[in-house]
């Protein structure tokens, strides 16, 4: 499997990085869906010209955010539970409104603060 991932060398973010938040968002947009087999880490390096200790530690650190998993000699695959951030934002949704009727306001109001703050942002 190709994955298109590219590598900014003038990026102040390091290489590994772009590769988390690349791999991150192609999850998110499925076109890297649950299950998905990843290349491994020497094919990757190899087809981004970097070094195969770059590729390893970025799935590392996404294998720890739950976003892939290695399957030992098998290799990296996207993980079976799909886009973790998602899971997060709908735990701090709750988390929030739930505060939020802790203080008295009613769910009504919170609905104004969330479409008030989304119009800020946008």
């Amino acid at each position: 499997m190709l994955v298109l991932l590219s590598i900014d060398p003038d990026s102040s973010i390091p290489p590994y990085e772009q590769i988390c938040t690349q791999i991150i968002e192609l999850v998110r947009q499925e076109d890297l869906p649950a299950g998905c087999k990843l290349p491994t880490v020497r094919q990757l390096a190899a087809e981004l010209g970097i070094a195969p200790n770059t590729v390893a530690r970025s799935y590392r650190e996404l294998e720890a955010a739950e976003v892939i998993e290695t399957r030992g000699r098998l290799g990296s695959f996207v993980a079976a539970s799909g886009d973790p951030t998602r899971s997060r934002a709908q735990t701090e949704a709750v988390r929030y409104v739930t505060e939020l009727r802790g203080w008295g306001f009613t769910d009504e109001e919170i609905s104004r603060f969330v479409a008030a703050a989304l119009r800020g942002l946008g």
